[in-house]
């Protein structure tokens, strides 16, 4: 489950990933983007990782089919607040791979902090 979030940030999509991420919460998120994206111009993107219970490959394949037609140039920062390792490793990866997005991990109790360094885009 996804919901959206309001963090005081005009050109923000945040998010709150609750359990298992579907097709239709995909689509809700990159509909988010698309509308901010036109009326900003660029993006910062803000997640929230409560509980993560994987990911339906139909909102895989929705996320690639908005990269693939939308790419990448819009989104300038990434923040991503979560206690798991493994998603750490995974964002500094993801920081090297895309260059023209700056994206950081956050301790879920470090939400302000996170909000700070996308304010800063």
């Amino acid at each position: 489950m996804v919901e959206l979030l309001e963090i005081g940030i005009d050109n923000a999509v945040a998010i709150r990933i609750s359990s298992k991420v579907t097709e239709s919460d995909m689509e809700l998120v990159l509909n988010k983007a698309r509308e901010k994206i036109n009326t900003y111009g660029n993006i910062v993107i803000f997640e929230q990782l409560d509980s993560f219970k994987g990911i339906e490959i139909a909102a895989i394949v929705e996320e690639f089919k908005y990269l693939f037609d939308a790419g990448t140039s819009n989104i300038s920062k990434t923040a991503l607040l979560t206690d798991r390792k493994w998603l750490k490793t995974i964002i500094g990866i993801e920081d090297k791979v895309f260059k023209n997005i700056e994206m950081k991990c956050f301790p879920i109790e470090e939400k302000e902090s996170a909000i700070e360094f996308l304010k800063n885009a």
